[in-house]
């Protein structure tokens, strides 16, 4: 297994948000069994596409150690994930179900599950160089999905691109100086897809438009997958 964390110097060890560092600390002494560490990026090393979320969920990513796993806002994500050929299966259980994603990785914003998840805006630009380093290992061609406003910004964040440049909105599309495309999308959570703000049919105009620009512009890769994080 390829590991592609060292590359994007990520580090399941990283205590540089106190805040953060110490509500961690807290769910471990409550829920022995949770992950409750940072989450590392999920899928293949050199990926056509990268999705941004927000951060861990408390009760999803943040236990299971799989970016949105184990709650509601991943039972979207996977769906369409497999529905386009991004993920061998529709459902993300736990970090050792075997589903694998091929030409996608998943990321976040904020590595570490924040109280009431809400991050504050010093730990969305303290966790960003994680997110920057990331990008940076990305080949020209390759789109970045977004979702929601938060992610839109970090991602923007780490391309030092002035966020009043490139606005956020449902199904918008950027190119960026640097060769990536730059697509936004409401987030999948519970509350969104809930509320019909955002519907799956939604949510799968965004993913064609995206397999519909990858066809023209970028060629299919083997995938390598992402190995487990090494603390450091």
């Amino acid at each position: 297994m390829f590991d592609c964390n060292d590359r994007m110097k990520f580090s399941l060890e990283c205590r540089d948000c106190p805040r953060l560092a110490g509500f961690l600390d807290q769910v471990r002494h409550d829920h022995p069994d949770y992950h409750a560490r940072p989450v590392a990026p999920f899928g293949d090393a050199s990926p056509q596409l990268l999705v941004v979320g927000l951060a861990p969920g408390m009760h999803g990513a943040n236990r299971t150690g799989r970016p949105f796993t184990g709650d509601h806002a991943g039972i979207l994500l996977y769906q369409t994930l497999h529905r386009f050929g991004f993920a061998t299966a529709a459902q993300s259980l736990h970090a050792a179900d075997g589903l694998r994603l091929a030409g996608c990785r998943l990321t976040n914003a904020v590595k570490c599950v924040p109280p009431q998840n809400k991050p504050e805006l010093s730990e969305i630009g303290q966790c960003n160089r994680y997110l920057q380093a990331e990008l940076e290992t990305l080949t020209k061609g390759t789109v970045v999905l977004a979702l929601g406003t938060i992610a839109h910004q970090a991602v923007l964040l780490a391309l030092a691109v002035k966020k009043t440049l490139l606005p956020f909105r449902h199904g918008a599309r950027y190119e960026l100086a640097n060769g990536l495309t730059l697509y936004d999308s409401y987030h999948c959570s519970r509350y969104n897809t809930q509320t019909k703000r955002l519907t799956e049919s939604m949510f799968n105009q965004v993913f064609s438009d995206i397999v519909q620009n990858l066809s023209k512009n970028r060629p299919s890769t083997r995938p390598r997958e992402c190995g487990a994080a090494t603390a450091r």
